[in-house]
Parts: structure tokens; C-alpha cells; sequence
């Protein structure tokens, strides 16, 4: 005999007071329907149901943990293609496919802020004076290799990125004295120290 077709899953539609359509809402038995369909025919369509009810609020949950607009949005794609990647280790008796999924964005989110930590203490620690301490030969080579790293992170920046990073962290000057010395507005040094920040971690980041 033939083998019996999969139950199709059915989405019932969320309304507000006012009886517009807000959103899709899924039963946990369809989103498991669905991510078995990922994980055994790599079926899109079941993924692409997965992805637009978990997308906004892993969007969401991810901005009400700290992170900005784009990088919860970036966090929140990386959890999703992990689940496209690994349905078919999914095991129910751990929780819902939702609860799975906001773990792993929960752990991912968790992985950026430790890397980002860690580039960050790279970039400072140039700035720093030489402990009183005799370093290792183990710790100088490591001093030295991330130093490299940063010096070569700080080449890709603009100039006017370049030397508000400096003034910022070698120079330890507080930004409101950077934007009289540079005569630019103080946004502007907020601006541009964000964005080479950001620059710099992403680079530090890859090579970790």
C-alpha cells in the first residue's frame, strides 16, 4: 500500500480588536510538521511558514535583549539558517520548535557579545601602558599577533575614522574635546567612533 500522505498543517489567522489580520498563527504540532519536512525533503515551503512566523518575533526578542535593529535582524537570519541546517537534529522531547529556535538565537546572540568583547579589549589594550609584570614569551607573542590584527583592521579605516580612534583610545581624550581639537560636531565623533568600532570587530571577529 501506499504510504499515507504527511497531515497538512493549518494556519489559523491572529485579528486584533478591530478584526484585521495581524499574523499567522501555527500550533505547535504544525511547526513540528513543518521542521520534519525540513529535515527529511529540505521542503522550502515548510520553511519558508517556519520563517514567517519565528522571524519577527526572534527580530523582536533579540532587539529587547540589547541589540540594534540590524543586528537582531542579522542574528535573528543566522538562527533561521541554522534551523534550515540542522532539523533534522530537532528533538521534541526538549521543548516546542520555537523554544528550540530561540535558543539558538539566544546562543548565538551570546557568541557576538563575547567576540565583540574580546575584539574590543584588543583594541584597548594597545592604548594601555606596559604592565610592571615581565610578560612570558608566550604572552608577548600573543600581545604581538594582536597587535598585528588591530593594526591592520585600523588600515581599513577612512582617515577621519582612523583619527578619531586614536584620539578616542591611544590618546584617551573624551569625545567632546576630540570635537573641539578636530573642529567637527560632537555627533560627528560619536558617529565615526561607532562606525570604525564596528568596522574593526567585524574584521577582529573573522580572524578569531
Amino acid at each position: 500500500m501506499p504510504d499515507e500522505p504527511r497531515p497538512v498543517a493549518k494556519v489559523i489567522p491572529l485579528r486584533n480588536n478591530s478584526g484585521t489580520v495581524q499574523a499567522m498563527a501555527p500550533t505547535a504540532d504544525d511547526m513540528k510538521c513543518w521542521l520534519e519536512a525540513v529535515a527529511e525533503k529540505q521542503d522550502r515551503e515548510a520553511f519558508a511558514h517556519i520563517y514567517r512566523f519565528l522571524a519577527p518575533r526572534l527580530v523582536s526578542f533579540l532587539g529587547r535583549s540589547g541589540l540594534s535593529g540590524a543586528e537582531a535582524e542579522e542574528v535573528a537570519q543566522e538562527a533561521l539558517a541554522a534551523l534550515w541546517r540542522r532539523a533534522s537534529s530537532y528533538d521534541p522531547r526538549q521543548g516546542a520548535v520555537s523554544t528550540w529556535v530561540f535558543t539558538i538565537a539566544r546562543n548565538l546572540r551570546i557568541d557576538r557579545a563575547r567576540r565583540a568583547a574580546r575584539a574590543t579589549a584588543g583594541i584597548e589594550a594597545i592604548g594601555r601602558e606596559t604592565p610592571d609584570v615581565e610578560p612570558s614569551a608566550e604572552d608577548t607573542q600573543l600581545a604581538a599577533e594582536r597587535d598585528e590584527k588591530v593594526r591592520r583592521a585600523m588600515a581599513t579605516l577612512s582617515p577621519e575614522q582612523a583619527t578619531v580612534l586614536r584620539l578616542s583610545f591611544f590618546s584617551e581624550k573624551p569625545h567632546a574635546e576630540i570635537a573641539r581639537e578636530l573642529s567637527i560636531p560632537l555627533g560627528t565623533v560619536k558617529s565615526r567612533t561607532r562606525l570604525a568600532m564596528a568596522k574593526i570587530r567585524a574584521i577582529l571577529e573573522q580572524e578569531l
